[in-house]
C-alpha cells in the first residue's frame, strides 16, 4: 500500500493539438500578439507538412508523462507518485498543472523539464512560473535543473549514435561528419553565463568519447525570427560549409536537445536539412528521438526520485 503521494509536475513547451488551433498557440508564443497572415500560414504549413492534422508532439509528451508516472511507481512501489503536465505555450499550463495538484490535494511536489539542459531562458521560465503559482497556493515544490550528464541518459543517446552510422553503408564511421544540435537561444544568453552552451558541449563529448567519434562537432538549430540575434552557427549553413570547404559527403545529425519526436525535429531536420543535404548531393541521417525509451523514462524517474529524497532529507 502507498504510503505517500508525491505529485510530479512534467514541464514542457507544448504544441496545438490541431491546426485549427495553430493561431491561439502563435499568439501565446508571441504574448497576446496574433502573428501575420504570412507568419501563420507558415507555421501552419510546417504541420501539414509533417503531420496532415495529428501532433505527434503533444501525443509523445502524453506517453512520456504516462511513461514516467508508471516507471516511478514500478521503482518506488512503497510511495505513490503522480505526474501533472504543465505546458509553456498550450493547455494546461504550467500553472494550470500546479493548480490542479493542489486541488487533488497534492501537499508536496518535484518539478521537471522534458530538457536535459539548463538554460535561465528556457528551464529557468518553467521553473519560475511554477514556482509563483506553487507559493501563492501554498504547494511545497523543488526542482531538477538539469541531468545532462545521466549515465542512462548518455547510454540512450550512445546506443541511437551507433544505431544510426550503420546506415552509412560502405563508409568507413570515421568519415561520417557527426553534428550535435539542439535549439538555439538568443545570443544574449552568453552575457548571461548562463550554462546552456557548455552544457550541450558536454553531452557531445562524452557521448562521442563513448561512441569513439572523432570526426564531430556542434551546431545550432530552429532559431527564432526575431531582431536579436540567436546562437549560430545554425545547422543549415554548418551543412552548406562543410560539404563546400571539406567536401563532407556524410552527415549524421544528432539532436542531442531534443527529448521527442516534434516540429524541430519532424520538420527542420526531416525536410528542410533533409532538402538541402539532396540539393548537395549529401546522405544526411539523423538518430532516433528519445520518446519513450526506457533508459530516459528512467533517467527522469532517477532525477525526480534524488531530488524528492534531498528535499525530504533537509526538512
Amino acid at each position: 500500500m502507498a504510503s505517500q503521494r508525491i505529485g510530479v509536475l512534467v514541464m514542457s513547451y507544448g504544441t496545438p493539438e490541431s491546426l485549427d488551433q495553430v493561431e491561439a498557440y502563435y499568439t501565446h508564443i508571441r504574448r497576446g500578439h496574433p502573428p501575420t497572415p504570412e507568419q501563420l500560414h507558415e507555421l501552419t504549413a510546417r504541420y501539414e507538412a509533417i503531420v496532415g492534422g495529428f501532433f505527434p508532439l503533444r501525443e509523445n509528451t502524453n506517453k512520456q508523462v504516462k511513461g514516467l508516472e508508471n516507471t516511478l511507481r514500478q521503482e518506488h512501489p512503497d510511495l505513490e507518485f503522480v505526474c501533472y503536465q504543465g505546458l509553456k505555450h498550450a493547455q494546461p499550463y504550467v500553472e494550470d498543472g500546479v493548480e490542479q495538484m493542489v486541488k487533488d490535494g497534492i501537499t508536496e511536489a518535484v518539478g521537471i523539464v522534458l530538457a536535459p539542459h539548463y538554460s535561465t531562458m528556457s528551464v529557468g521560465g518553467y521553473v519560475k512560473r511554477a514556482k509563483d503559482k506553487a507559493e501563492a497556493l501554498g504547494l511545497k515544490i523543488d526542482f531538477v535543473l538539469d541531468y545532462y550528464l545521466h549515465p542512462k541518459l548518455v547510454d540512450a543517446l550512445r546506443t541511437r549514435v551507433d544505431k544510426a552510422l550503420e546506415k552509412f553503408a560502405g563508409v568507413n564511421r570515421n568519415d561520417v561528419r557527426v553534428i550535435f544540435t539542439a535549439h538555439s537561444l538568443p545570443e544574449k544568453i552568453l552575457e548571461m553565463k548562463d550554462p546552456y552552451p557548455d552544457q550541450l558541449l558536454a553531452t557531445s563529448k562524452v557521448i562521442a568519447e563513448r561512441v569513439g567519434l572523432t570526426n564531430w562537432q556542434f551546431g545550432w538549430q530552429s532559431a527564432g525570427q526575431t531582431a536579436m540575434p540567436w546562437l549560430g552557427p545554425d545547422i543549415l549553413d554548418v551543412i552548406r560549409k562543410i560539404n563546400q570547404e571539406e567536401n563532407v559527403k556524410n552527415v549524421l545529425l544528432c539532436p542531442i536537445g531534443f527529448v521527442s519526436d516534434h516540429l524541430e525535429v519532424l520538420y527542420d531536420i526531416d525536410i528542410e536539412a533533409q532538402a538541402l543535404a539532396k540539393e548537395l548531393g549529401l546522405h544526411l541521417e539523423r538518430t532516433e528521438s528519445l520518446n519513450t525509451d526506457p533508459l530516459y523514462l528512467e533517467t527522469l524517474s532517477d532525477v525526480v526520485y534524488k531530488k524528492w529524497k534531498e528535499v525530504t532529507s533537509l526538512s
